[in-house]
């Protein structure tokens, strides 16, 4: 079995993900004590997917990684995201919060065969493009250190001459890099949520990694409300309270309905698909549902108004009351808002009705908002599974090449 590492591990999206495709977890590493208390509640619990996850309360760069051999297959993980969203305070390395160079460090240490590094979409805008560089070098050459009393754009000025120079002539560790911007509602997800991930493969692997394709779209659901019907008709919504198309995508659907649309790929899954079996948490028959409670005070700011029905739902923030939390809720069928439970949000994100969460509903929130959709996670993980089963594969045939020609 392939064998992993999973860093700022959060509530465990993204290292349940690396468990669905086949990877065995050697250290999961999560300073967060609420995050961890998730965690521990499920492995008491006997929850599958991290039952045996060897789980580490603390600081990253305080983990002891002396007992770990090189060369492990993947060393996957989400630093924290403040630093580059459009909610925080945009400081990138001048935030302490920043754990890029941390990351770097333990690939540095590990030598792993790969990785995977999840972050916002933040991190793609123009204000940051020299740090985003600057990340992306130091994870194509980890051993091309920062000096003491360097700064971080003199360490960039390095590693921008090794890059022109050549990394085939460069004799440490590097890595063949593939950024890509992904759009979970793509990949099945029932939300809009935008995340960049930077995948890696040390380059002595020869690997030719492509980003596993979209398999739903907009167009598709497009097509299944606008023109044949059969969305609303799997809701059992009648005509009569069936919404007119938004003014907006008028032009859209025509043309669809004109071009004999046909689907290559799935329909988008809405806020509707996603909690069709989920009943109103004020009403009966709620209590069935663990972590199903109503919070109420949910109101509409400007700009965060929330999420339709009938479209996949807009990012959940990490966030409660207030402007994060205005992303947080449902828009009902009779234009009133309320937030979304946890257990509904923990739908949104693919996470099993079985995984509980650990403390109040804020904290739950501030733990789903900042979490890699487990299915989302678990595409990736395949994608990059898949490569290395490969490249190991080209090797052995290889070796039994020269074995015969010798």
């Amino acid at each position: 079995m392939m064998k992993s590492v999973e860093l700022f591990a959060g509530a465990g999206g993204l290292a349940m993900g690396a468990t669905l495709a086949g990877f065995e977890s050697l250290a999961v590493v999560e300073w967060d004590r609420w995050a961890c208390d998730t965690m521990r509640e499920n492995q008491r619990k006997g929850h599958p997917l991290v039952q045996n996850l060897p789980l580490w309360e603390g600081d990253v760069r305080d983990f002891d990684w002396s007992g770990f051999p090189e060369g492990i297959d993947l060393v996957s993980g989400g630093p924290p995201c403040q630093p580059f969203s459009m909610g925080g305070r945009h400081k990138a390395f001048g935030d302490q919060r920043d754990m890029f160079p941390a990351t770097v460090d333990v690939v540095r240490r590990l030598k792993p065969k790969s990785f995977i590094i999840e972050n916002v979409k933040g991190l793609t805008r123009p204000s940051f493009h020299d740090y985003f560089q600057y990340i992306q070098l130091q994870l194509e050459f980890p051993e091309v250190d920062r000096h003491d009393g360097e700064t971080w754009l003199e360490h960039l000025k390095r590693l921008q001459e090794e890059k022109t120079s050549g990394a085939q002539h460069f004799n440490g560790l590097t890595y063949n890099l593939f950024p890509i911007l992904v759009n979970a509602a793509d990949y099945g997800i029932p939300q809009k949520r935008e995340r960049v991930f930077i995948v890696g493969f040390r380059s002595d692997l020869g690997a030719e990694w492509s980003p596993p394709a979209p398999t739903h779209s907009k167009d598709a659901l497009l097509y299944d409300q606008w023109v044949t019907g059969d969305y609303w008709e799997r809701h059992c919504v009648p005509e009569s309270r069936r919404p007119e198309v938004p003014k907006h995508l008028v032009s859209q659907v025509r043309k669809l309905d004109d071009s004999l649309f046909e689907y290559d790929r799935k329909p988008w899954r809405t806020v509707r698909d996603a909690l069709v079996d989920v009943p109103d948490p004020q009403k009966p028959g709620a209590h069935f549902f663990c972590d199903h409670n109503f919070q109420d005070g949910a109101r509409v700011y400007k700009g965060h108004t929330g999420s339709p029905l009938d479209l996949p739902s807009k990012t959940l923030k990490a966030g409660a009351h207030g402007v994060p939390g205005g992303e947080n809720m449902m828009v009902r069928d009779d234009g009133s808002v309320r937030y979304f439970t946890v257990r509904e949000s923990a739908r949104l994100q693919a996470f099993p009705d079985g995984y509980t969460f650990h403390g109040a509903w804020g904290e739950t929130m501030r733990q789903l908002g900042n979490a890699v959709p487990v299915a989302l996670a678990r595409t990736m993980a395949c994608s990059v599974a898949e490569q290395l089963a490969l490249t190991q594969l080209r090797n052995l045939a290889k070796q039994t090449s020269r074995r015969k020609m010798a």
